[in-house]
């Protein structure tokens, strides 16, 4: 995700001016240590939400103080934790089964606080817009995950490759398409269900960027000029 920071992330959040921000994801910290650059000079904060984070969280806790809090859990046992939060970056398990629930635990805070977060979600485009992907398969119920292989992708190809491709060292769906399955395929879900008036953009690069904004958002003025910078 935070190949979107210069383009699309920073100016939402110089637009928003978002007080907590939820990250799902952090990997190294490429995106983390940039959300809290801007939270220690706002006086906001970032909880970041990874059970297996690649950096030093002492280091982290002790430049950024307050500005940051590190919940080493699951998403779906994290955010019921957390009370309100103005902007929700999801780059964790890419899945339908966790993407879906992570918004639906979204629109419960939403619920309780009176306003839905802006929501910024990324793969959604191939290879996982319409194939999920498990980090730990066993934290994902039997009956929703798919048949899933340690292999690899191809473009064009729905079922995995014997050898070779895209990710193999993960654990893919063995097929592309159909119902509850990928990304995209949890957003489009959850936004036809929802009973919050939302509107969802959608950017290509970069194995794609969703975002969805509450309809009467402020940031509907500025986003297509975002989105359209992001395609130079």
């Amino acid at each position: 995700m935070h190949r979107f920071w210069d383009q699309v992330i920073k100016p939402i959040i110089i637009s928003a001016r978002p007080n907590i921000i939820v990250e799902i994801g952090s990997l190294s910290g490429k995106n983390t240590f940039k959300l809290l650059d801007y939270c220690k000079a706002c006086n906001a904060q970032t909880i970041t939400i990874d059970p297996n984070p690649l950096f030093d969280l002492q280091s982290l806790k002790e430049k950024y103080g307050e500005a940051a809090d590190v919940l080493q859990m699951f998403s779906l046992e994290a955010l019921p934790l957390i009370e309100k939060y103005d902007l929700l970056l999801i780059d964790g398990d890419h899945n339908w089964y966790t993407v879906y629930n992570e918004l639906k635990l979204a629109e419960r805070m939403a619920e309780r606080s009176g306003q839905f977060p802006i929501v910024m979600l990324h793969d959604t485009q191939w290879p996982y817009g319409r194939r999920d992907m498990y980090y730990y398969p066993e934290s994902i119920p039997a009956e929703m995950r798919k048949l899933y292989a340690k292999r690899g992708m191809r473009r064009g190809r729905s079922k995995l490759l014997k050898s070779g491709g895209k990710n193999p060292q993960l654990y893919n769906a063995v097929y592309e398409n159909g119902e509850t399955n990928g990304v995209l395929t949890a957003v489009e879900d959850f936004m036809r269900e929802s009973k919050f008036h939302l509107k969802y953009y959608q950017l290509f690069s970069n194995n794609g960027l969703g975002i969805i904004v509450p309809e009467k958002s402020p940031l509907h003025s500025i986003l297509p000029y975002i989105i359209k910078s992001s395609k130079q």
